[in-house]
């Protein structure tokens, strides 16, 4: 039986009464969960979905979502996911992409029924069913979840991932998320609530963005605090906030990636709280994690070295995977790490074959130290030539970010590379002297930094390019 289905299942035989998601307004017991779960894929099976077929999930981030999901993989189908940031493109494409044989909605997400490729298909959705069925756990081999990638470096890439991949992937987290009897997690990234499942932890699901213009974190400060998360999981971006407008006095532990872990957000999250244990998590779309830091092994020798551009500290690899760095690059391969795409044509720019070895290439730079820790230098298409010598962002954009006044750096690179500060307009003359010694001739100033839609901590080079009037190299 698949890991996480096998551990989710005995953990509603075991504690049925445990709460296993939250969420504003709705809470699902394991027990609960497990009921709904199995006569969903009792549902499907009626309804003629059979093992391996792919059924499109549009529904809201919720507890039903994750019955929806565990039901799927009871029945033995596929879940597709279509990348949320995207929209209707992201829907068409993931639809052209997976060709699905059904959907699984609620509410007016029915209504995409009416879309080529979804048209005449059958559509499901999670409630109570009468009679009982017997249902198959999925086997390791069996796809259970296909996802993409942002398209942020070019076209979005579907990734298929089985329930052994997941598994895999779940092992490598356990010694990271591991904890104690009693703990809650407000997770801010739904893939994470399936370890929680898996490990019997209780889920927090956020009632509402926890990143971008949409974000409030008062409000979400106020739901931790109602809800008792005492471990949170989320984004910089979402760390950041919580910062500025403090931290509920039960939180102990905040773990944050899936965009960079800047030293200035480790200490504004540890001057909210000075006893909060803070875990940095490196990993991308089809490796994660990748490494892991914890903010109390950062040494004063590591923060001078990033703020004499040494790179982005990232913390030591998980055992669990191989990891080499090839012409400046970072290439990873292991278990948890996604060996292809679904369209193999996807493949040819960043799979590297040795035997039976699959190495993904990252596109970040990187360097290893002398005790094997990870220092991240920037997105390798980024590198700047300057009179210096070749730099990457974070060689740059790290000892930017500690400037008076600064309150974002972001490095157009290519071979006239920009600086773009968010900062003090008063304090234009002084970087520019500061940013000469770093060899960078060209400072512009913006009123913000755009970030990416998704969790809002990633830069987003292409309209950064936009707002300075410069052609993405």
């Amino acid at each position: 039986m698949a890991e996480l289905v096998s551990g989710f299942l005995a953990m509603a035989g075991a504690a049925p009464a445990r709460p296993a998601v939250i969420a504003p307004g709705e809470t699902l017991s394991f027990g609960e969960l497990r009921v709904l779960a199995e006569g969903f894929a009792a549902r499907l099976e009626a309804g003629g979905v059979r093992r391996g077929d792919r059924l499109l999930l549009a529904m809201p981030v919720s507890p039903r979502l994750y019955a929806a999901l565990a039901g799927a993989w009871l029945a033995g189908a596929a879940v597709v996911f279509p990348e949320p940031t995207l929209g209707l493109r992201g829907l068409r494409h993931a639809i052209g992409a997976t060709r699905p044989h059904g959907l699984i909605a609620t509410g007016p997400y029915r209504a995409l029924r009416v879309l080529p490729g979804l048209w005449g298909l059958p559509a499901f959705a999670p409630g109570p069913v009468g009679g009982a069925r017997t249902v198959k756990p999925p086997a390791p081999s069996d796809t259970a979840l296909i996802s993409f990638t942002t398209g942020s470096t070019g076209r979005p890439k579907a990734i298929a991932r089985s329930h052994g991949f997941l598994a895999a992937q779940n092992a490598a987290l356990a010694p990271v998320l591991a904890a104690s009897e009693g703990t809650r997690d407000l997770v801010g990234f739904p893939a994470f609530v399936l370890a929680g499942l898996a490990a019997g932890r209780t889920s927090v699901l956020p009632g509402r963005p926890v990143a971008g213009r949409r974000a409030d974190p008062a409000a979400l400060a106020r739901q931790i605090g109602v809800s008792g998360a005492t471990r949170l999981l989320l984004p910089p971006a979402a760390c950041a906030g919580l910062a500025a407008n403090g931290l509920p006095a039960h939180v102990a532990k905040v773990f944050t990636g899936g965009g960079p872990v800047f030293p200035d957000l480790i200490d504004g999250l540890q001057a909210a709280r000075p006893e909060v244990e803070v875990i940095a998590v490196y990993g991308s779309t089809e490796a994660e994690p990748v490494a892991v830091l914890d903010a109390r092994e950062i040494a004063g020798a590591d923060r001078r070295a990033m703020a004499a551009g040494g790179g982005l500290l990232a913390g030591r690899p998980v055992p669990e995977l191989a990891l080499r760095i090839v012409d400046d690059e970072i290439l990873v391969a292991g278990p948890h790490v996604n060996a292809g795409y679904l369209d193999p044509a996807d493949d040819t720019a960043n799979k590297l074959r040795e035997g039976g070895r699959v190495w993904h290439r990252t596109g970040d730079a990187g360097r290893l130290d002398g005790a094997g820790r990870l220092w991240l230098l920037g997105r390798l298409a980024d590198r700047a030539e300057t009179p210096l010598g070749p730099r990457y962002p974070f060689q740059i954009e790290l000892p930017a970010r500690g400037w008076p006044g600064v309150r974002g750096a972001a490095l157009l690179g290519g071979q006239a590379p920009v600086l773009c500060l968010e900062g003090d307009a008063a304090r234009a003359r002084d970087y520019r002297t500061r940013a000469a010694a770093l060899g960078i001739a060209d400072v512009q100033p913006v009123p913000v930094i755009p970030l990416d839609r998704r969790h809002g901590s990633k830069l987003d080079r292409a309209r950064l390019a936009r707002l300075v009037r410069r052609p993405p190299h």
